[in-house]
């Protein structure tokens, strides 16, 4: 998973289809992409909900149903998605949330490992405790604490939980997410496939971006875009379930964590791989250019590799690759995304580099595509994809 932003910002802290003229389609533009999007969020609210632990923070829940009164533009296409719902807390106490639990997310500091810490969910009757869980000792985080994703049983969802926070571990925080059996929502979507110079993708609209969680209470930007000169790329993987039944849901999930609940203002790569090779526009970062720039080819800054983000492009795979490796639909896509991106900016993926923040001006010498644990330590990108990398960059530069 991401790590938190160390470096000031001028932010607040925290299947291929048939190619388009333009990236939304041949009479869509960004502008009208993002526009249509925010308009349909500026009618959704958020509720209050009070959690059943008394020691848990305020909760937070979308319950409004957000209509679209007006026609989609040109080249564009209304599809419904489910309003994401979050409830928040903190400590071991029991947790009972006001809505079906799809994840939960978990964060802690003090020690990076997992060992000790383990979740038991409440099942949708709610009353029946289920046996003890222990956390997965592979998260992805930096070495000040540790971050998890947990989903639970599609078929099984669960009104409730339980945490025993890792041995060492201190500031123990939790947010239940629903991104499945939330309020409709209609959102304007490409009736196109995007493309990213000939690579095919989702853009944020068609994963059920709700852009209206990037904002504060009071409508200012949490995380205004900067952007950067392209340096080098982060390959990392997300540490969540391997087999995901519905990795967009799972995106939408993160996207919240990253976003609200890390107080990061949105998610935190700018592009996400799924086991089918679906890939996933991540980080928002304005109305012109290629996704994850701006119309000069600038990099927006996002939130994946704390004290080096600016300039540092993230792709994450979804799911675990400590022990396996990506599979063959995810290989072929994350290498694709990778050629195109490197050819776009004119750049040897096979050179090591020296990475210089333009903010704090902190130096690191890497592969111009490293993994995340060449940053940090931490575990992601997987031992069996950080084994994979050489290959991945001898595949980039050929084809």
């Amino acid at each position: 998973m991401a790590v938190p932003p160390a470096e000031p910002t001028s932010s607040p802290t925290p299947s291929l289809a048939p190619p388009s003229s333009s990236r939304a389609g041949a009479h869509v533009t960004r502008r009208g992409l993002i526009g249509a999007a925010g308009a349909i969020a500026a009618g959704a609210a958020l509720t209050p909900v009070a959690s059943a632990d008394t020691s848990a923070e305020a909760a937070t829940t979308e319950t409004a149903v957000t209509t679209d009164t007006t026609a989609p533009e040109p080249g564009m296409t209304s599809e419904t998605f489910p309003s994401t719902r979050a409830q928040t807390a903190t400590g071991e106490a029991p947790v009972e949330a006001a809505f079906p639990i799809g994840y939960v997310g978990v964060r802690w500091t003090g020690t990076r490992e997992a060992t000790g810490g383990a979740i038991r969910l409440t099942g949708a009757d709610s009353t029946a405790a289920g046996s003890w869980q222990p956390l997965s000792e592979h998260g992805c985080s930096d070495g000040e604490g540790g971050a998890l994703l947990i989903p639970v049983d599609r078929e099984d969802w669960a009104s409730g939980y339980e945490l025993r926070a890792p041995d060492g571990a201190t500031d123990l925080r939790s947010t239940a997410i629903d991104t499945i059996r939330g309020p409709a929502r209609k959102v304007a979507v490409p009736r196109d496939r995007t493309r990213l110079r000939g690579v095919a993708y989702l853009s944020r609209a068609a994963w059920g971006a709700d852009e209206k969680l990037r904002f504060k209470p009071d409508g200012t930007e949490n995380s205004p875009q900067t952007y950067y000169p392209f340096q080098t790329l982060t390959v990392h993987h997300t540490a969540t379930a391997n087999g995901d039944a519905n990795p967009a849901a799972t995106v939408r999930a993160m996207y919240h964590l990253h976003a609200v609940t890390n107080d990061w203002g949105d998610i935190g790569y700018h592009f996400l791989v799924d086991e089918k090779g679906e890939i996933y526009e991540g980080r928002y970062s304005g109305e012109g250019g290629t996704p994850a720039h701006d119309a000069n080819g600038k990099l927006v800054t996002a939130f994946h590799t704390g004290g080096f983000n600016a300039g540092n492009l993230g792709i994450a795979l979804i799911g675990n690759l400590v022990k396996q490796g990506p599979t063959a639909a995810a290989r072929t896509a994350l290498t694709d995304l990778v050629r195109s991106l490197v050819r776009f900016h004119g750049v040897d993926p096979q050179a090591k580099v020296t990475y210089t923040n333009p903010i704090s001006g902190a130096k690191k010498t890497v592969d111009e595509i490293s993994g995340h644990r060449d940053w940090l330590a931490t575990e992601c990108p997987g031992a069996a994809m950080y084994g994979e990398l050489a290959a991945l960059r001898k595949a980039a530069a050929t084809g």
